[in-house]
């Protein structure tokens, strides 16, 4: 903010200005880094260095993530699979854990989101940010990790981290009624502490993703992302293919068996038309 960053240094936080060679090298400071500090005699400190990131993300923009969490709501507004599933393949490419939580389940029955996503081996919880009780599961699941909190706008994202952490007090938007979504109320991204160890991060919510700006994903790359395929790889009566509309598809059989959703199917369809939009040279330069 203003140019400081504000830095976890045994115990405590300290803000602190980027030392001239990042603006030099383009390098810019992201929530998550592990990070090296040179105090000066007044107190101030300058970032020296950034140690070697395990994974970063543009959009939330934060580094070093053990957990996404994916926040859909029930109804108002009502969930978007093929968003959830696109921020899901990205964790999966990054090697980041996804974890599906759908906030707002006094508002509408989310069994059928539980089924496909508890089926396809996901990380899942089922609750409403103002009953405390039913968030606390989720709770114990983050202790010790960093976790980035991220999905459409009006969802709750605010709200859910005010449960875990009542202290943050982070404002929230209010519902338009004609537009059926959240005004955006998270400026920044930030980590905040838990009291039994981890750090948490609100980001900007968003109602649609462009996986070519965020984070492409190449056609090649895109089955990997979809963990219930990879029972299914070797077994294709075709060693190229590309699980669309060849004949003798180990995943198009598997689907229609009912072993793979169907919606998180037809969101591998969407997304494999996608990357077939891109150009590949772009991101496989040296």
């Amino acid at each position: 903010m203003g140019g400081l960053y504000t830095v976890a240094v045994d115990g405590r936080t300290v803000d602190c200005r980027a030392c001239g060679r990042f603006r030099r090298e383009r390098i810019t400071p992201l929530a998550g880094d592990r990070v090296t500090v040179e105090f000066q005699e007044d107190g101030s400190g300058f970032l020296t260095a950034i140690l070697p990131r395990r994974n970063v993300l543009v959009r939330p923009p934060v580094a070093n993530l053990d957990v996404l969490v994916i926040v859909a709501s029930a109804a108002q507004p009502a969930p978007n699979t093929l968003v959830m599933d696109k921020l899901i393949a990205v964790a999966e490419k990054k090697e980041i854990e996804p974890v599906i939580v759908v906030n707002k389940t006094d508002l509408a029955d989310a069994r059928a989101l539980e089924e496909t996503y508890r089926k396809s081996g996901f990380p899942t919880f089922f609750l409403t940010a103002t009953q405390p009780d039913s968030v606390r599961p989720l709770q114990e699941f983050l202790r010790g990790k960093v976790s980035a909190f991220t999905g459409n706008s009006g969802v709750g994202k605010s709200s859910l981290l005010n449960c875990i952490c009542p202290e943050l007090a982070l404002p929230t938007g209010e519902i338009s009624q004609k537009l059926g979504r959240g005004r955006h109320t998270t400026r920044t991204a930030q980590l905040y502490p838990l009291a039994d160890g981890g750090y948490l991060v609100d980001t900007a919510g968003f109602s649609s993703l462009d996986m070519e700006q965020v984070e492409p994903i190449l056609k090649d790359e895109l089955p990997f992302c979809f963990r219930e395929f990879a029972d299914h790889f070797g077994k294709c009566r075709f060693t190229s293919c590309a699980h669309l509309k060849e004949v003798g598809c180990a995943v198009k059989a598997a689907v229609e068996a009912g072993e793979i959703p169907l919606s998180r199917y037809e969101s591998y369809v969407a997304m494999m038309d996608d990357a077939a939009k891109l150009v590949e040279w772009k991101y496989n330069k040296k």
